[in-house]
Formats: structure tokens, C-alpha cells, sequence
């Protein structure tokens, strides 16, 4: 099929058009022209690739046409960022998915994948795991937009019978993630700890949260392409629970010295815990994590010690 990938020039975008190739799929890539595109596929006969913004009607509309598949990976900011702008978190996310998915609709599209946020979406748990069915009360500006973009995914669903899957995804990490991003605790962790820097810890360091390989999260969203089934809302993770702390003793037991750690003030959109139930998805995707959290760390810090060598 002909997928469209918005935002496939980043971290998961890129993993994920690698895995739509290997299985004989064309690619599109709507992403920013500045963008660092990965080499490998750059010039891959399958791949093509479309300079523009998410936020340009036209340029959005463009891409759409002629695709079977659409995975919306874009975000413009981040929870911290959407807290300090909502308009603009609104105005960009939410206004700028409401065109997509008219188009989506304009170009008779089979089906359109979203990545949502497990992280935000839930808010304050009351329970651990948390389920799909969990209520909804998140407490940044990030977490309303998303949460916004699935229900209107939903009502297009309603109202024109478009096919859609959102996946909430937790906390993905692996290689390709940028070092220099405000998100993403594993891999930032690790290339400080590999550089002998100090590691900023925001509150104590019990902040728990669940954290998965990157490959995982390529997986599901492959999967989330053929479910045929009537459940149009999956949590992805790896269903366990590790907080700063224990991210930080793994890292300091891979390397073998204690990384340079600097606690400081914790921040509000912060929750305390986050762990997502992922029964669901390996009940009807059948689907779940493949590599554990320290070989994915391995591998993390493999790729981080060859590209500061290259």
C-alpha cells in the first residue's frame, strides 16, 4: 500500500517507514525542509519525500492524495511547551488535524493511525495500570489536544465513515532520538551519562513512568494497519513501571560509574506514576514488547557511542 508518514523524518517516523518498506510498502514523508532526513532511506526508490508543514493546508493536501494509509506522528509541541502557549498547541494540533482529516475524507483514505499520549491523556491515575477505559483528565495543554484530536477522529468516524486507530503510546526510546530534546529521559540520560555531564532530575527522582524500545512501538503501529476489529483505542507500552531513579542505577550498571546527578525543583504538569495496562492490545492486536528494557538500553547506548565517533 502507499502510506503516508507525517512527521517520518524523526525518531519514530523513521523506524517506523524502515519497518513499511522491509514489508514492501511505498512511503511518503511529509516533514519539515530543515530537518536531518536519515541517509539510509533517503534516496530509497520507494520513499518519497515532501518538504512542508503540518500546519499548510496545502501542502497537507498534497500529501494525503493517492495514499491508502495515513500514520499521524506530528506533534508542534511538547507538555511542557503547551503549557506555556495553549493557543498555539490548539491552533497547530487540533485545527491542523481538522484538515488532515478532511482531506483524509477528500481522498477516500482507508485509514488514518494517530499516536496519541499515554502519558498525558489519563492525567492523575486512579489506578495502576491504567486501562483505556481509565477517565481523562489531563493536566497539560498537550494532553487536551490529543484527547481533542481522538475525539474528533471519532466524530469523523460518525459522521463519514472514516477508519481510524489511535494508539496512546507511554515513553518509546531507542536510537534516533535527539539528545538535545526537553523529552525522552532514557536516551537524554544516557548520552549525558556517556559524556561524563550532569543529569538534571526534576523532583526527587521516584517519578515512575513506563518506558518501551522503540521497535515495540514501530510494531503496533504496523499492526494498528490491519486490525479490522470494531476497538479503535489501544494503549502501547511495556506495562512495567521505572522511575528516574532506577532508569539512572541502570544506566550507572551499563556504563560502570555513577552518573553526575543534580536534583531539582518538580514540575506541575508532572504526575507521580504512569503505567499503562497493555492487555488489550496483546489480547487484540496481538501484539506486545519483544526486548527488555536493558537491551534496549544496550542498544541505545551502542548507537550513542558510534555516532559521537562518527
Amino acid at each position: 500500500m502507499k502510506c503516508l508518514i507525517l512527521g517520518g523524518g524523526g525518531f519514530l517516523g523513521s523506524h517506523l517507514c524502515e519497518a513499511l518498506l522491509a514489508q514492501g510498502h511505498d512511503v511518503r514523508i511529509l516533514d519539515r525542509p530543515n530537518l536531518a532526513r536519515f541517509k539510509p532511506f533517503q534516496h530509497h526508490a520507494t520513499v518519497e519525500w515532501i518538504d512542508g508543514d503540518f500546519v499548510n493546508l496545502k501542502d497537507v493536501d498534497s500529501a494525503v492524495s493517492g495514499c491508502d494509509i495515513v500514520y499521524h506522528l506530528v506533534s508542534t509541541t511538547l507538555p511542557r511547551s503547551s503549557n506555556e502557549n495553549p493557543v498555539y498547541d490548539v491552533e497547530t494540533n487540533v485545527i491542523g488535524t481538522l484538515h488532515l482529516l478532511e482531506s483524509v475524507r477528500k481522498h477516500n483514505v482507508k485509514k488514518i493511525i494517530f499516536v496519541s499520549s499515554g502519558g498525558t491523556v489519563y492525567g492523575i491515575p486512579e489506578e495502576i495500570p491504567i486501562k483505556e477505559s481509565h477517565p481523562t483528565g489531563p493536566i497539560c495543554s498537550y494532553g487536551i489536544s490529543k484527547l481533542a484530536i481522538e475525539k474528533y477522529m471519532s466524530l469523523f468516524h460518525l459522521l463519514h465513515g472514516i477508519e481510524y486507530c489511535v494508539l496512546r503510546l507511554s515513553n518509546p526510546f531507542g536510537e534516533r532520538q535527539r539528545v538535545s530534546a526537553a523529552q525522552g529521559a532514557v536516551t537524554v540520560f544516557l548520552h549525558k551519562a556517556l559524556r561524563n555531564e550532569v543529569i538534571e532530575i526534576w523532583g526527587d527522582g521516584t517519578v515512575t513512568r513506563d518506558y518501551f524500545y522503540v521497535s515495540d512501538a514501530v510494531s503496533a503501529l504496523v499492526r494498528a494497519m490491519f486490525y479490522e476489529g470494531d476497538n479503535r483505542l489501544f494503549n502501547i507500552g511495556s506495562g512495567v513501571g521505572r522511575s528516574l531513579n532506577e532508569i539512572l542505577d541502570a544506566i550507572d550498571s551499563l556504563i560502570g560509574t555513577p552518573a553526575k546527578r543534580v536534583y531539582m525543583p518538580a514540575r506541575t504538569f508532572d504526575v507521580a506514576i504512569n503505567v499503562l495496562d497493555i492487555s488489550k492490545a496483546e489480547r487484540l492486536l496481538n501484539w506486545k514488547p519483544q526486548i527488555q528494557f536493558a537491551e534496549g538500553l544496550s542498544r541505545t547506548a551502542q548507537w550513542l557511542i558510534s555516532d559521537q565517533i562518527k
